[in-house]
């Protein structure tokens, strides 16, 4: 991530190696391309916004920090914050992937499981951080979070030759990296980095069961309603009213793109499809973007000569508990 220095605090960072994550090429659709965040460290692109914002705290001497999380926010806020010496503390909803509650723990982060959804987790944040001393690293929050996400906008076209693709597909809670690649291709442009052309039209997913984005989106509103009862197994997805919802649909709409809601059942086929035919396992919100391409594909929004980045948020293995489940896997018997 940090080759894209000059367009980065100039500040020595805290990182764990993150950034430029391989660009694969699938092998069965000439034009499209996944983008494995997976290969971050704590596996999701998570880390990216994270390493600079710890970077950041560590600079202005912040000793606590605060994340409400949908999951992969709060293992990198723990991790970084190992890395740079400060206290972390995570507030995740109780039912978020093993593997997020474990990391939190191994890195030693002060972790509080909340019976509810990330929105919970935020209200709790907002009513201590004066009196516990943290300051809110939450998305939006600051301003450093976005700028390590919009190196995403950066690799991408640098790994396609200098040149957009014609659409980014990428899964959509927080949409922080949504915001961040926007971010990118602006400054891309006026660094004379990237050659003339129209930007890619950008495609936010979400699952039907927390569809937010999408219904304001459908609806033609400015900004998102709280999402009611939501519910999906693709856990960074499960974000009611994003904080900057209203920045997104701008987004979606100035390039043209737009908002699609998968089912959870879609989600866990493409999955299936993805690891049996391509050999990339990706995570439920991975699965989400490559659901919603197929779909886009067959009712013609877009056809196969179209440049197509799908993101894959997360590292598939993360979520070995939530896919078992979902498949209704049982564990080898043991004699």
């Amino acid at each position: 991530m940090w080759r894209y220095q000059s367009v980065l605090p100039d500040i020595t960072p805290v990182t764990l190696g993150e950034g430029w994550t391989p660009m694969l090429p699938s092998r069965r659709y000439d034009n499209v391309w996944v983008k494995e965040e997976g290969a971050n460290p704590t596996g999701t692109f998570k880390a990216r916004g994270l390493s600079l914002a710890m970077t950041m705290a560590r600079h202005y001497g912040i000793q606590k920090i605060a994340v409400p999380s949908a999951g992969n926010a709060g293992g990198a806020a723990a991790a970084y914050a190992a890395a740079a010496g400060i206290e972390a503390h995570i507030f995740m909803p109780k039912d978020v992937p093993l593997a997020n509650q474990v990391e939190c723990i191994a890195y030693g982060a002060k972790m509080t499981l909340v019976d509810g959804l990330i929105s919970d987790c935020a209200r709790i944040v907002a009513e201590r951080k004066v009196q516990e001393g943290w300051f809110d690293l939450s998305t939006l929050k600051e301003p450093f979070r976005v700028e390590g996400k919009k190196t995403m906008g950066y690799e991408l076209v640098e790994q396609l030759g200098w040149t957009y693709p014609d659409a980014v597909f990428y899964p959509t809670g927080g949409g922080v990296g949504l915001i961040g690649m926007w971010k990118a291709f602006e400054e891309l442009e006026q660094l004379g980095w990237v050659k003339p052309g129209r930007r890619p039209r950008m495609f936010a997913i979400q699952s039907s069961g927390c569809a937010p984005v999408v219904e304001a989106f459908d609806n033609g509103s400015a900004s998102s309603r709280m999402w009611q009862n939501a519910e999906t197994a693709a856990s960074g997805l499960r974000v009611p009213k994003p904080y900057g919802d209203y920045i997104i649909l701008d987004i979606l709409r100035a390039s043209g793109g737009m908002a699609v809601a998968v089912s959870d059942a879609a989600i866990f086929a493409s999955l299936l499809d993805w690891a049996g035919k391509e050999g990339i396992f990706l995570s439920p919100e991975g699965a989400a973007a490559t659901a919603a391409y197929d779909r886009l594909l067959a009712t013609g929004v877009l056809d196969a000569s179209h440049r197509v980045v799908l993101f894959n948020t997360g590292a598939g293995l993360k979520y070995t508990d939530v896919t078992s489940a979902a498949l209704q896997l049982q564990p080898p018997s043991h004699a």
